[in-house]
């Protein structure tokens, strides 16, 4: 049982920190904090780490029933998901380098920035459709037996928190990141990183697309 509880975690970790990318997202992080303090960056950080838990949480444990009970298929989520990350790594890809001093002065807002902890940051920039689908995918086939049933819980659990202290630790530094790159090397990672979210949520609409449309071809 904690040979098949370890390699849950593993396999679950892996393939999540692997799809959410908490280096790329920090970069980002750090474009939508600009201009607060580092203790108010570490807060906000922090809060980011706990509503990512909490999403996979859900996803694990509640994604499946919720899912059906609206209706809503995994291709769905992908696709409509998928756009939403788009369209954010799209404006940031396009966004000035030089803000005005009215962008400035919201941005130093501690509370404006707090308000976005859980939409946008949280969803879809760290736990986005793709890591969604892919927490409620790896507990889509877990049985009713019990003993069974605390293994992929206790993973779920173990997951949601090496994913949260991950994610953390990333966002919470990446003030320091942009130090080491200096300027010009901060501004081409976040292009990079724009540009890699919006590769990331093209590719998971194609793959909603493509998931809805191989049934329909099949049936011809």
């Amino acid at each position: 049982m904690i040979g098949s509880l370890i390699s849950d975690i593993l396999f679950g970790f892996t393939g999540l920190i692997s799809i959410i990318n908490p280096l790329g997202v920090a970069f980002v992080f750090l474009d939508r904090t600009e201009g607060l303090a580092g203790d108010e960056r570490d807060a906000l950080a922090k809060k980011v780490a706990v509503n990512s838990a909490c999403v996979l949480l859900v996803a694990f444990f509640l994604g499946t029933p919720i899912l059906h009970l609206f209706g809503i298929s995994l291709e769905a989520l992908r696709i409509g998901g998928g756009l939403a990350v788009a369209v954010s790594g799209w404006q940031m890809l396009n966004a000035p380098d030089v803000r005005t001093k009215e962008a400035t002065a919201r941005n130093v807002d501690a509370d404006n920035a707090m308000s976005k902890a859980f939409f946008p940051l949280t969803i879809p920039l760290t736990t986005g459709p793709g890591s969604i689908a892919t927490a409620i995918a790896l507990n889509a086939n877990r049985t009713h037996k019990l003993s069974e049933f605390l293994v992929s819980a206790v993973a779920s659990i173990a997951i949601s928190a090496l994913i949260a202290l991950a994610v953390y630790m990333t966002l919470s530094h990446s003030a320091r990141f942009a130090r080491y790159l200096g300027i010009e090397g901060t501004k081409v990672a976040m292009r990079i990183s724009s540009f890699l979210l919006l590769c990331v949520g093209v590719q998971i609409m194609l793959t909603g697309i493509s998931e809805f449309l191989i049934p329909i071809a099949n049936l011809h």
